[in-house]
């Protein structure tokens, strides 16, 4: 490929046309080369689109990690939610163990949900062996957090760490606060079956979270 059509693809992934910019990254990703590093990862923290997004990720991943490694983590401390959710989607897809020392508590524990998800799924899948029980712990002061779309991906996450996880689980059903009572109910339910239906698990977990919360009629 041409230097010409190297700055070409660059011109395309910020033209206003999606397609356009989509078209873009295939051609990063087929064609990859280094240097597009820098810039596929700066516009996956402003991309509006969905598909290019995942175009872009797919393009990083095909880059060597040698040179993109450095550029995702430093995204990890930006001010834009958006670039830090994308780098941590593009680092869980390179599965380079080398990002896990930059997966802290701050960012498990982000305030913009779509962060934090991402968060949680990289680190699962970079934790290393025998730090399971540790990174459950952290997470787990989050059940309760957000609609049933965070909480699911919360519980996926438990699922994905195992039995390392069931005792820090089993702790958070006793929580004092009673939806993350019914998070670590219907979390534990699909430890145990990783199939069943999420909505289901949470709309019986949350009875039985109330039931553990209601009064205990006095003996006569």
């Amino acid at each position: 490929m041409t230097r010409a059509q190297h700055t070409e693809i660059m011109l395309a992934l910020s033209a206003p046309d999606a397609s356009v910019r989509l078209r873009a990254a295939l051609a990063a990703g087929t064609h990859p080369v280094d240097e597009y590093a820098p810039a596929l990862i700066a516009r996956c923290a402003v991309e509006p689109d969905f598909f290019v997004r995942d175009m872009l990720t797919w393009a990083i991943v095909r880059l060597d990690p040698a040179v993109t490694l450095d550029l995702l983590l430093a995204e990890l401390g930006s001010q834009v939610p958006q670039a830090r959710s994308q780098a941590l989607h593009s680092l869980s897809k390179i599965g380079d163990p080398r990002a896990w020392p930059a997966i802290g508590d701050d960012l498990l524990r982000d305030p913009d949900d779509e962060v934090a998800r991402a968060a949680w799924r990289t680190a699962a899948g970079l934790v290393p062996e025998g730090r399971q029980a540790e990174l459950a712990q952290v997470l787990a002061s989050q059940f309760g957090r957000g609609d049933h779309e965070v909480q699911r991906s919360l519980s996926r996450v438990f699922v994905m760490l195992g039995d390392a996880a069931a005792p820090v689980v089993a702790r958070a059903r006793t929580a004092a606060d009673e939806g993350m009572r019914a998070h670590a109910i219907a979390t534990e339910r699909l430890m145990d079956d990783p199939d069943a239906d999420f909505e289901t698990a949470i709309r019986q977990a949350q009875r039985a979270a109330a039931l553990q919360g209601a009064p205990v009629p006095p003996s006569e």
